[in-house]
């Protein structure tokens, strides 16, 4: 920490910074990412387009983004409120828009939960991914209305 001419203390830490490296793997569309910490993500487009199904299109990547942002949101909170989960699966259904680009325009994630867990807890945590914290919600915003609900199945 150093202080700026006003005496106010200002960290010397640069923002994160992320890099993710994308690299074709066959003569069509078929890609594999691999991101700094060594991930790696196969990709591939639409049979129209040449894709073999050999990885995710880009598109479902991004549902599948929000709801791993989201899921581990939910661990998180509720293990800081010491609640018990068993198991917690995020199911992302989204709508795109016609012509190109084709965005989302509607995205529903429906949060499930297994264990010993109090509802009102799941309900803030939720909550609170989807309102505030999740990062990849916040991304999408601007184009597609996120809907978002739970079921808390008692072990």
């Amino acid at each position: 920490m150093s202080t700026d001419q006003k005496g106010a203390q200002v960290s010397n830490v640069p923002p994160p910074t992320m890099s993710v490296v994308v690299q074709r793997r066959n003569d069509a569309v078929h890609f594999v990412a691999e991101t700094a910490n060594g991930g790696r993500v196969p990709i591939d487009g639409a049979p129209a387009i040449g894709g073999q199904g050999l990885g995710a299109r880009p598109m479902e990547l991004l549902l599948a983004a929000l709801g791993g942002c989201s899921g581990i949101d939910v661990v998180s909170i509720l293990g800081k409120q010491r609640q018990t989960i068993h198991d917690l699966t995020v199911t992302v259904d989204g709508e795109r828009t016609a012509g190109e680009p084709a965005v989302f325009a509607s995205i529903r994630v429906h949060f499930s939960l297994r264990g010993p867990t109090d509802e009102r807890a799941v309900a803030r945590a939720v909550a609170l991914s989807m309102d505030k914290y999740c990062s990849v919600a916040r991304v999408l915003e601007p184009t597609a209305t996120i809907s978002y609900d739970h079921t808390l199945e008692p072990t």
